[in-house]
């Protein structure tokens, strides 16, 4: 999977342990186990996923999680569902649904 900077970053600090994405079809084949390879410029990291959180939209999913293992500063007060609208639209959340991959940051040498 391929990432901006900053989560990238996130992700390697160990600051962000969900990552948001659409539940379309290429989410869906993940399971819980499975490693995946984050990619951001020339850079790599891999994660385990932990447990899979899926929901009707982000609006549930913000609701639900705890946002700080979702990339937001603890207790945030901006951290709002419309901020995933520059990533995807509300009428791609509702065909899909949305999923938080939890994850367990692994060596970089896989």
């Amino acid at each position: 999977m391929h990432l901006q900077r900053e989560p990238f970053r996130k992700i390697a600090e160990g600051r962000k342990t969900i990552e948001l994405r659409l539940y379309d079809e290429k989410r869906r084949k993940i399971k819980v186990g499975d490693i995946i390879r984050f990619d951001c410029e020339a850079d790599t990291l891999f994660a385990k996923v932990k447990a899979l959180h899926v929901f009707c939209d982000f609006a549930q999913l913000y609701r639900t999680l705890d946002l700080s293992k979702c990339g937001y500063a603890q207790g945030e007060t901006s951290a709002k569902a419309e901020d995933m609208l520059c990533y995807y639209s509300l009428e791609r959340q509702r065909q899909f649904g949305v999923v938080g991959i939890e994850l367990t940051l692994l060596d970089s040498e896989k």
